[in-house]
């Protein structure tokens, strides 16, 4: 991917929520969190990659006692549409038998990718299990029984980057959230 191809897409693109928008909603999320689990012992999980940016700027707001591992699953591997089948690249090393889970996500498209992991986590023996995601898309396509327990954001249904989302493995590291232009979502 070269610089000039990533700097044409972010000039087309529209921005969905600014910086300080995204930043509010994490800090509203760190104290709802900290309210539910202050006294739950949690394992949080941040699922890799796109969890990584706002896992991080999650667990630097709250301020009750947790315990931090990753996972990383996948259906989509560096492609903008997913497949499948639910990709393993890493489970978690810490137990998850009798503990409370929260999983920490960047977006909630449809759910295939959030519902393999919260059944993974259930089989594991975990005592109750949460999802927690940055942004939720406006849709109906949702898998039946599938949501996300704590929200930070609404976008539309669009192709959106930035505050952990991807553009093709690119533009996680942007601080608001953007949507591809319409013509840019066709060549994706």
């Amino acid at each position: 991917m070269n610089p000039e191809h990533l700097a044409a897409v972010l000039n087309r693109s529209e921005v969905i929520h600014e910086p300080a928008t995204v930043t509010a909603a994490i800090e509203r999320l760190a104290d709802t969190v900290s309210a539910d689990y202050r006294s739950r012992n949690p394992l949080v999980l941040s699922i890799m990659i796109g969890g990584l940016v706002f896992s991080g700027r999650l667990l630097s707001r709250i301020d009750i006692p947790l315990t931090v591992d990753y996972l990383h699953a996948s259906r989509y591997r560096g492609e903008t549409s997913g497949g499948e089948a639910l990709h393993w690249l890493a489970r978690p090393s810490s137990p998850l038998a009798g503990r409370s889970v929260l999983i920490l996500d960047d977006i909630l498209d449809e759910g295939h990718t959030l519902r393999g992991i919260v059944d993974f986590c259930r089989a594991q023996g975990a005592a109750d299990v949460a999802t927690a995601v940055l942004v939720k898309k406006r849709h109906d396509r949702c898998v039946e029984g599938v949501h996300a327990d704590y929200v930070g954001l609404e976008v539309p249904d669009r192709y959106v980057f930035g505050a952990g989302m991807d553009y093709k493995d690119y533009l996680r590291n942007l601080p608001g959230i953007h949507a591809l232009a319409a013509a840019d979502e066709e060549r994706a």
